[in-house]
């Protein structure tokens, strides 16, 4: 059987990460993203157990308290967390384990599990990314402008990354990643010892 993988996958909120991780996953049968735990409100057409698992605080504190997670963090007054059991049940299945997280999270990761892919996701420039924020329409000024002072931060850690792919176009991206994938997927199967 095929080893699997753990990869990072992170982008400033507009970026269109979800998008891109999605077409990934109908590309690429071997990929199985993990469900992050949350305390944030669920937006329309948003599922619990498919897009996040939606948690109260108290539910959530009571996880950090049990240990259940890999990272966890507190982002925009929202906590985001990433249960272990998912992401062991993926690699032992020999699948691809994608981890939507951002750079605070990622860097936790990456720090414990320094075998991971890390894929950074850019924005064509902070104007195309504040057009994709308010065209979301589910997000008032101020929150807009708080996601753009998040993301100048985030784009600083982008070379901590060990790939940077720019999210332009969504099939050229989907495709490179595609493409690192492979190439990774090779290297780590065919590796010896």
């Amino acid at each position: 059987m095929n080893k699997g993988m753990v990869v990072v996958i992170s982008a400033p909120s507009g970026c269109g990460k979800d998008t891109v991780v999605r077409a990934l996953c109908q590309k690429r049968p071997d990929c199985h993203v993990s469900i992050s735990a949350t305390t944030r409100k669920k937006r329309k057409n948003e599922k619990d157990g498919i897009d996040y698992y939606f948690r109260s605080t108290e539910e959530f504190e009571k996880m950090i308290q049990e240990d259940a997670f890999l990272e966890y963090v507190c982002y925009d007054g929202n906590y985001y967390g990433t249960p272990k059991m998912e992401v062991e049940r993926c690699v032992s299945g020999g699948l691809v384990c994608i981890l939507v997280i951002e750079t605070a999270g990622a860097s936790k990761i990456m720090k414990l599990l320094p075998e991971c892919l890390s894929i950074f996701l850019l924005p064509p420039s902070l104007e195309v990314l504040e057009k994709r924020l308010v065209g979301r329409g589910t997000d008032d000024d101020q929150t807009i402008r708080s996601r753009m002072l998040i993301a100048n931060d985030e784009l600083k850690h982008a070379n901590e990354y060990d790939y940077c792919v720019v999210n332009d176009d969504l099939s050229a991206c989907v495709d490179e990643i595609d493409t690192i994938f492979n190439k990774e997927l090779y290297i780590r199967n065919h590796a010896k010892g």
